[in-house]
């Protein structure tokens, strides 16, 4: 029991005499209770729909305002053709098309009964699902006033684009994908200087006349070779096991992982920068990973998270190469079509190697 004793009041003064540890101990908890209880939801809050109305009726428009007021759906754009929803739903501006057909109000007053079709885009297929079950039970809630009898007024067709069968895996394994980055390029990088800090190799490099850019390429550029080289095994292992399609360039995702990866690790060099300790290291990356992965899309959609957390989502790079891949691998998105994640990616990846320069600078003086 003393031995005991001894350990305990040991470990307890070591914790309270690091003062950065003990913040992150009693602070961070409640951090990610307050931002994670909100964002990992699995509620569809709002689906944003595109009104295709070929049949331009009274019924027509009753049916697509009953669907707005709804509260689930909010209409983002109207055509008479397919063509701008396909555009929309290609571009992540639309969850699902509403196709309305000609004659759909002639065909309700003549034979009781009429078609229409619901697209929707199934990356992920839960998503699409839950959307899918909303949908159907306004429409039919409003074919009942139409015809009161049994038979039901509206019939529905539903169609599921990038994933027609609605395979989990297919939307999950490229964001796991993401994630097996983030770690190698996060947490690795953090760890491996902290480490040099602590057993006094970085001291000495501090005091060789060595550039700070030769400094951190030398730091980026083996860890980012072992990255892609997991990424590319990652590729096979998504295609081969899990039946992944790969529509779209893998040059250009391979491209769009370069520039992520420069995010991850600033972001790990940053990190190592403002601790001391290897503990410190992998308690503040860990904090900064949970958050990243909760609120990027990868396990809940961002767009059910409350508007404040999806303001919060918008300068999470791990959102945006999350977006990248699964567009160029189950879309195949080309460079245009993703040029908005990537330029956050590159503004990102600026900011925070600017970031690292400085503080590295300040460490070094």
């Amino acid at each position: 029991m003393r031995i005991l004793r001894v350990l305990l009041k040991k470990e307890f003064l070591q914790i309270f005499r690091d003062k950065l540890l003990l913040r992150q101990m009693l602070m961070m908890p409640f951090i990610q209770l307050l931002v994670l209880s909100s964002a990992a939801t699995f509620e569809v809050k709002t689906a944003r729909v595109f009104l295709v109305d070929r049949d331009q009726s009274t019924t027509s428009h009753q049916l697509s305002t009953t669907l707005a007021a709804s509260g689930r759906f909010r209409i983002i754009g109207r055509a008479v053709t397919m063509t701008p929803a396909n555009e929309a739903m290609l571009a992540r501006r639309t969850d699902m098309i509403m196709n309305i057909p000609p004659d759909f109000e002639r065909d309700i007053v003549r034979t009781k009964s009429a078609n229409l079709q619901l697209v929707f885009n199934a990356e992920d297929g839960a998503l699409a699902g839950v959307t899918n079950s909303y949908a159907q039970q306004i429409i039919a809630e409003y074919g009942r006033t139409l015809s009161p009898s049994a038979r039901p007024a509206i019939g529905i067709r539903t169609r599921g684009w990038y994933n027609q069968e609605l395979d989990y895996k297919h939307y999950m394994v490229p964001g796991i994908l993401v994630q097996l980055l983030t770690l190698v390029g996060t947490m690795m990088t953090a760890m491996n200087i902290v480490r040099e800090r602590e057993i006094g190799t970085l001291d000495q490099l501090n005091v060789t006349p060595l550039p700070r850019s030769a400094f951190i390429a030398a730091k980026l550029l083996p860890l980012m070779s072992i990255a892609l080289v997991e990424f590319a095994v990652g590729l096979l292992v998504a295609r081969w096991l899990f039946g992944v399609p790969m529509i779209g360039s893998l040059t250009l995702l391979f491209f769009c992982a370069i520039v992520y990866l420069i995010v991850a690790l600033g972001l790990g060099l940053w990190v190592s920068t403002i601790v001391h300790t290897q503990q410190q290291a992998m308690f503040v990356s860990f904090f900064l990973l949970l958050i990243y992965l909760l609120m990027s899309g990868l396990f809940t959609p961002v767009r059910s998270m409350p508007e404040w957390a999806q303001w919060m989502a918008e300068v999470n790079p791990v959102k945006h190469f999350i977006v990248i891949i699964r567009s160029v691998l189950l879309k195949g998105a080309g460079l245009m079509d993703i040029l908005r994640p990537l330029g956050i990616l590159l503004a990102s990846g600026v900011i925070v190697l600017t970031l690292e320069v400085r503080q590295y600078s300040k460490r070094a003086a």
